[in-house]
């Protein structure tokens, strides 16, 4: 009897934690995450920190440095039928979108530090 009052329970209680979780960001493989955003790393990315988060939808970040020089290039050649963004997220120099089918939208954005580094934020989603 215990068993058979027990397994619902459990299995309440479960669906609870993982209800809870949903949508939460965990760390990704940066070579997944890109892959997910239709691109890949530049040569010489530092420090990629990569997370993604599922639930109805998939959003994936990707933020990492570059050298500053490199950055239009690099843009160009991943995503070339980008558009500008006319504004950015305060501290962001120059933002971009690019759709895939309007079912996966990558936006972008760039900051440059002191030196020559830029640090990008890419954030990557579904519909």
């Amino acid at each position: 009897m215990t068993v058979l009052c027990g397994a619902p329970i459990a299995l309440l209680v479960w669906g609870a934690m993982a209800w809870d979780e949903m949508g939460e960001a965990k760390p990704v493989d940066c070579v997944e995450a890109m892959e997910f955003a239709r691109g890949s790393l530049p040569a010489g990315a530092q420090e990629p920190v990569c997370t993604a988060a599922h639930w109805q939808d998939t959003s994936v970040t990707v933020e990492f440095r570059m050298e500053r020089a490199a950055y239009e290039p690099w843009i160009a050649a991943v995503y070339p039928d980008r558009t500008k963004a006319l504004t950015c997220e305060h501290g962001f120099a120059a933002c971009s979108r690019a759709s895939f089918d309007d079912a996966l939208f990558v936006d972008v954005a760039v900051a440059y530090e002191d030196g020559d580094t830029a640090l990008v934020r890419l954030n990557a989603f579904d519909t």
